[in-house]
């Protein structure tokens, strides 16, 4: 079902709607024009550049739901196969599926059975046709501490000093991913392609990584390096290199470009927005992502949102659809839904599950016109017409 294209099928036959829901607000069919898109990596995988253009095409008509670790565990179930909160609800699995490479390359990787189950759900998502994005909430290599560990302004420098342990450690991380990416292969024993969004939220203070620990120097130098190891010293070339700063209040354009490595050093443009129900801040944000996407003629979308331990009954169509709307944003991915078992009392989730208070408005979501699930994809591994990418 391509629920997207059928609209655009209507409005050009003159239908006044386009919408199941009536939504007058429909984005315009695209134009035939060809646009011309470059990569970070120009010796990318065909299937690489394919989704990378994808990513543009797709948000000129629409967006694709993404949910963290939805296919790895949900709120009273973990690791089993073909399970998921979002297809419990509506029937249907994310188009996008949202996950952590952090121990599959630190300190935690050893006897980590959590990886086999990490890479399972990365081979059942991409036979599916479903887009791949990965964060690292890397262990800080300098001091043993977790990824909060904000307790050294050293860290990013010592991994900038050729030659110094820290630096030998970190490339260490770099080559367990490498090996890791290098045994996703599709059906087909093609690679399979991977946004990667490395440093997360960078604007913010809490990361060995982030803006109280390092200079922009030093950020940009941080980026750089681990771009540069994994494209031309690894051969690593199915990753989509993704930057994703954390935009919980209104921001302005500077704003999402703070320690910007270079329009040569990054594929997609992304947000991390925790704006909690203010639906407002996140229209804006929306927009401004959207217009510098344009101008950039880099593709964009929110890389993580959400509102933890949430029960409003609409909160799909007013906190989400509603800002969405009229944006040009190729997808919004929504934090976890931690497997909780049995603790009613644990809050800690992002997303809908069935019993939640909004599942009604969830299946109304699903059923819009403007929000792309599994079923409505189009083959994102094979290059749209009107985009070339380079």
């Amino acid at each position: 079902m391509k629920k997207v294209y059928m609209a655009i099928f209507i409005a050009l036959l003159g239908c006044s709607s386009c919408s199941k829901d009536n939504d007058d607000s429909a984005p315009e069919p695209p134009g035939t024009e060809t646009v011309e898109l470059s990569m970070v990596d120009k010796s990318a995988t065909a299937e690489t550049k394919a989704l990378y253009a994808r990513l543009w095409d797709i948000q000129q008509t629409g967006f694709m739901f993404g949910h963290h670790d939805d296919l790895f565990y949900g709120r009273k179930w973990y690791d089993v196969s073909g399970n998921s909160d979002t297809k419990e609800v509506c029937g249907d699995y994310p188009a996008v599926f949202s996950v952590d490479f952090a121990e599959i390359m630190d300190d935690r990787c050893e006897e980590n059975e959590a990886n086999a189950v990490r890479k399972r759900c990365i081979l059942e998502a991409r036979r599916r046709g479903e887009v791949i994005i990965a964060c690292c909430h890397l262990n800080n290599p300098l001091t043993g501490g977790d990824s909060w560990d904000n307790s050294s302004a050293e860290v990013v420098r010592g991994i900038l000093e050729d030659g110094s342990a820290v630096q030998a450690k970190f490339k260490t991380w770099l080559d367990r991913l490498a090996t890791f990416a290098g045994e996703l292969k599709d059906d087909q024993g093609k690679p399979i392609p991977v946004i990667f969004r490395p440093f997360h939220e960078h604007t913010q203070t809490w990361s060995w990584w982030g803006k109280s620990c390092t200079t922009e120097a030093e950020f940009i130098g941080l980026w750089k390096f681990t771009v540069n190891y994994l494209r031309d010293t690894k051969g690593i070339h199915q990753f989509v290199y993704a930057i994703s700063p954390q935009m919980d209040s209104v921001k302005r354009e500077e704003d999402f470009l703070f320690r910007w490595p270079g329009d040569e050093y990054v594929d997609f443009i992304g947000m991390d927005c925790y704006h909690g129900l203010n639906p407002a801040t996140f229209s804006s944000n929306l927009k401004t992502i959207s217009e510098l996407s344009k101008k950039k003629k880099k593709p964009c979308g929110v890389t993580e949102t959400g509102v933890e331990g949430f029960t409003d009954k609409d909160y799909w169509s007013k906190q989400i659809l509603t800002p969405a709307t009229g944006r040009k944003v190729s997808m919004i991915v929504m934090w976890r839904n931690k497997f909780v078992g049995g603790n009613e009392s644990d809050m800690h989730y992002f997303s809908v599950f069935k019993g939640h208070a909004s599942e009604a408005d969830f299946i109304k979501f699903h059923a819009n016109e403007l929000t792309f699930f599994s079923s409505d994809l189009p083959d994102m591994y094979q290059m749209p017409e009107n985009v070339e990418v380079n």
